[in-house]
């Protein structure tokens, strides 16, 4: 509007977001078959050689086509001949999953996981074909020091970041390339396509990265500031899996040499260092530091159109709208899809009616968007999209939390609740905070194998072993205290980050607390939601960093770093914020809402010996003058 003009602008409606299950066109097969070149040599600057394979649209299996084409990049250390075996029987596991029916989708059950092949996940973590017989040529590349690649695995090292862009630098060099790129990964290669993208490479148009995360540590390695024995056995996986090369091709490259010297000079990447954490007394590895730091991605300075796709039980769907916030793009350029799988669940449903498109199909047309110009419409999609548990179905819209959800306080009181018989503790949430101090001791008992953390920290593979594996955690809650409300008299949608705000006492210098937010239906079923943990001397909050709504701590940020460590005075209560991972969900009438806190929590984290003589017992402290409540958005649905 010009200076002088004194009408008022005509207010523009926020566009409406495409429906969830819109499907885009991405045009018929343009060729008929790939070709792939296997152990192509990538050379880096300080000597290392990269190995990658290279599939390209082929008119046969021994006729190439010459033609130059937009190339796909995944970057992994799980050693690529395994995405090559996977595009060999890509169909045939498309078939596989097509033949397992799917269940209704209110609670992602066992054979959920086993209909995953049939959304495409299988297509996007080998040579996705779609693409190829698109028009595309896809590289996988064994990132240094994993599969054949020479050199020294140090996952997400300053020099890993500088192979990234050594690579793609390397590949608009070659006549197969005509100068587009992107990115794409599932889980390191998904944060290795964000650490990349945020170095702003020439001709990366686009990144499509699934269950990656914004902070690999702190989400897995040290989540709640105690270390994860899953991350141990993930190095063991890594280092087990760089020992199996591809002979033929290192030996007509000459690479076989510096490959072995490589392998025996440093067999165990980073296994040492994961023992020196756990058996050690405050290694400066085992807080978040500088170093950790340096490994992490800069979201902020990302220009490729970015496709974030998570799950809201994967090991990393903390990260998911931290990373879209992030993100300095337009909506339509950069999306955020969520669902209600796990790390290895991603695309499960996906295709089906009422779902999103099937995921080989949808990084098609993300990549025909950014890459080749064609209008094909993803740009209005979302740009969050998001499948709410508790049976809610597929939600569209342009932000996250809903901007209808408000933030509400429920006080954890001492009153039994009468539905948790089965808990070491029976307690309530209410809407009052309690009238007169209670003293609610944490159970001693070691935690059940049987619960969500289990399916979350087994990537999902749990869930096969029944409901006790995700969708009911009863048996867990045996050694819980759990505080439990009356049940809704209307359905409840939750939307966006919650903190439970605790006074507690340790019995000793100090204490770890585990927590777990379930909907539990009408006949006791506990199905997790989400959850968080910290360690008591953590417990500091960056609040510059954390979220507050009207005036309530939503999301506390805590620092875990060595400088930031608070005392834990035995018998003296002091305050804490625990920081649960945001979620999306629908409680029905008649449900209950749950929280269950817990001293321990099996798998999921693993109490140094150095940290367990520190503990010596621990109370939640029901106070009217401090007390005690979970934070959370909700909104009631129309």
């Amino acid at each position: 509007m010009s200076r002088g003009c004194s009408m008022a602008a005509p207010i523009t409606p926020a566009p409406v977001p495409l429906p969830p299950d819109t499907r885009f066109d991405i045009g018929p097969e343009r060729y008929p078959t790939v070709h792939v070149d296997t152990t192509v040599t990538i050379p880096m600057s300080d000597g290392a050689v990269l190995c990658a394979d290279l599939t390209r649209p082929a008119y046969r299996r021994t006729e190439v086509v010459p033609d130059a084409f937009p190339v796909v990049v995944n970057f992994t250390p799980y050693n690529r001949m395994g995405n090559r075996v996977a595009g060999r029987f890509g169909r045939v596991a498309r078939r596989a999953g097509n033949a397992v029916r799917p269940s209704d989708r209110r609670r992602f059950r066992g054979r959920d996981l086993l209909h995953t092949p049939a959304g495409g996940a299988v297509d996007v973590w080998a040579s996705n074909r779609t693409l190829v017989s698109r028009g595309y040529a896809d590289l996988v590349v064994d990132v240094r020091g994993t599969g054949s690649s020479t050199g020294t695995w140090d996952f997400f090292s300053p020099r890993e970041h500088q192979d990234y862009v050594e690579v793609l630098r390397w590949i608009r060099e070659q006549p197969w390339c005509d100068g587009h790129l992107a990115i794409t990964g599932i889980s390191y290669g998904g944060i290795a396509a964000l650490i990349a993208a945020g170095q702003r490479p020439e001709g990366l148009d686009a990144v499509f990265a699934i269950v990656a995360g914004e902070d690999p540590v702190r989400e897995l390695g040290l989540t709640g500031g105690v270390p994860t024995p899953g991350m141990a056995v993930w190095l063991a996986a890594v280092n087990a899996g760089k020992f199996v090369p591809s002979p033929r091709g290192m030996v007509r490259n000459q690479v076989l040499r510096p490959y072995l010297r490589d392998r025996f000079r440093y067999p165990a990447s980073g296994l040492g260092l994961a023992a020196r954490i756990a058996t050690g007394d405050g290694h400066p590895d085992g807080f978040l530091n500088d170093r950790w730091a340096a490994r992490l991605p800069c979201f902020e300075d990302i220009t490729a159109a970015t496709w974030i796709h998570g799950a809201w039980h994967d090991v990393y769907n903390r990260s998911n709208f931290h990373m879209f916030d992030r993100l300095a793009l337009t909506d339509g350029a950069k999306q955020v899809l969520v669902d209600d799988g796990y790390h290895i669940s991603v695309g499960s449903g996906f295709g089906a009616d009422g779902n999103p498109p099937a995921l080989d199909e949808l990084q098609c047309a993300w990549f025909d968007k950014w890459l080749k110009g064609i209008d094909n419409g993803i740009d209005g999609y979302g740009p969050v999209t998001v499948r709410r548990q508790g049976g809610g179905g597929w939600v569209s819209r342009t932000r996250f939390p809903d901007p209808a959800a408000e933030v509400r306080r429920l006080y954890l009181t001492a009153r039994p609740s009468g539905a948790a018989d089965h808990a070491d503790t029976d307690a309530s949430l209410d809407f009052l905070p309690p009238e007169e101090i209670t003293r609610l001791p944490l159970p001693t008992a070691r935690g059940s194998l049987a619960s969500g953390n289990t399916a979350l920290m087994s990537l999902g593979l749990a869930t096969l072993f029944g409901r006790r594996f995700g969708t009911d955690d009863r048996r867990a809650e045996a050694t819980a205290v759990t505080f439990t409300t009356e049940p809704l008299d209307s359905d409840l949608v939750l939307s966006g980050p919650l903190t439970v705000h605790l006074r507690v006492e340790a019995h000793g210098t100090d204490a770890f607390w585990s927590v777990t937010v379930t909907d539990v239906e009408p006949d006791g079923t506990s199905a997790v939601l989400t959850r968080g943990a910290l360690l008591s001397s953590l417990r500091a909050i960056d609040e510059q960093r954390s979220r507050y709504v009207n005036g309530e701590l939503v999301f506390p940020h805590h620092t875990l770093r060595a400088d930031s460590v608070l005392p834990v005075v035995p018998g003296e209560p002091f305050d804490m914020d625990i920081e649960i991972n945001a979620t999306e969900a629908v409680l029905r009438a008649g449900h209950r809402l749950r929280v269950a806190v817990a001293p321990t929590s099996v798998p999921r984290h693993f109490l140094p010996p150095t940290v367990k003589r520190k503990i010596n017992g621990q109370t939640i402290v029901l106070d009217p003058d401090h007390p005690s409540y979970l934070t959370y958005l909700a909104v009631s649905p129309d």
